[in-house]
């Protein structure tokens, strides 16, 4: 897997999961056969009702190993998945997300929150991007081998850049743009970020459940909500598929009254 180029989340996650199959079974995972794996599968889908995440990795790496370690012919295992839920993202209003980055006084937080409900990142994205991906001549954030190992550019606030100055003059990095204060070189745990918004939140008098993730889904709303093309909302966002962008237009706001018919434009 790391000749492939997996994350090291995921190759960890996979070998946990082999483990599981190896442990449950208690035989050897190369004697396991592609039939017994599919049996095993089902009775964990009936008794423990496991997400159709986890079957998909479970079968990606059970898949891996057949193929790629033990060389074997790999047959597509066919098995009914139990439908996902679907569930629409926590958004906030532009209201709350002026609140939310308001009530912040940590001025490396208010700049936190402001750069990635600004720039629409992911929480990993935050937590690796450095000093040199904010672009402020050409008004853009490079995002450095975001999700799928792709880079991208997405937009970059003004009123963003400036609390960035102000706190990049204030603390001075290192490595990361954003660090512990005490552990110069080392960039911000996934807890810390959680806390940041969660604590902010709770000040602004927000009740919704909030995340890191709730100011990226935010962004792609209000963008939508103000008419941005959707093609440029899947660039900043870095979605491969149009199908993922689409899925906010579920949480847009329109008001009708506001829309003009494209025959009121016509000389007619």
């Amino acid at each position: 897997m790391q000749f492939r180029n997996y994350s090291p989340r995921s190759i960890h996650s996979y070998s946990q999961l082999l483990t599981k199959v190896e442990d449950d079974l208690k035989v050897s995972l190369e004697t396991i056969t592609i039939q017994q794996f599919k049996d095993y599968l089902h009775q964990r889908i009936v008794s423990e009702k496991i997400s159709v995440s986890m079957i998909n990795q479970s079968i990606s790496a059970f898949k891996i190993l057949q193929v790629d370690v033990l060389g074997r012919e790999w047959e597509p295992i066919k098995i009914k998945r139990p439908r996902r839920e679907k569930k629409l993202p926590v958004v906030l209003s532009i209201e709350e997300v002026e609140k939310l980055i308001s009530v912040t006084q940590n001025i490396k937080h208010r700049a936190i929150l402001a750069l990635t409900y600004s720039a629409g990142l992911r929480r990993h994205e935050i937590q690796q991007i450095k000093p040199t991906d904010i672009d402020s001549s050409r008004m853009q954030v490079r995002v450095f081998q975001g999700k799928g190992k792709k880079d991208r550019y997405t937009v970059l606030s003004v009123k963003a850049l400036e609390l960035l100055r102000t706190y990049y003059k204030d603390q001075r990095p290192r490595t990361f743009l954003f660090e512990p204060q005490s552990r110069k070189g080392v960039h911000l745990s996934d807890e810390t970020l959680n806390k940041i918004v969660k604590n902010n939140a709770a000040k602004a008098g927000i009740r919704k459940r909030v995340s890191i993730h709730t100011l990226r889904h935010s962004f792609a709303t209000h963008l939508l909500e103000k008419g941005v093309n959707i093609r440029l909302i899947q660039e900043f966002m870095g979605h491969v598929s149009l199908k993922t962008t689409a899925g906010y237009l579920h949480l847009v706001t329109i008001q009708p009254g506001g829309i003009s018919s494209p025959l009121d434009s016509m000389n007619i």
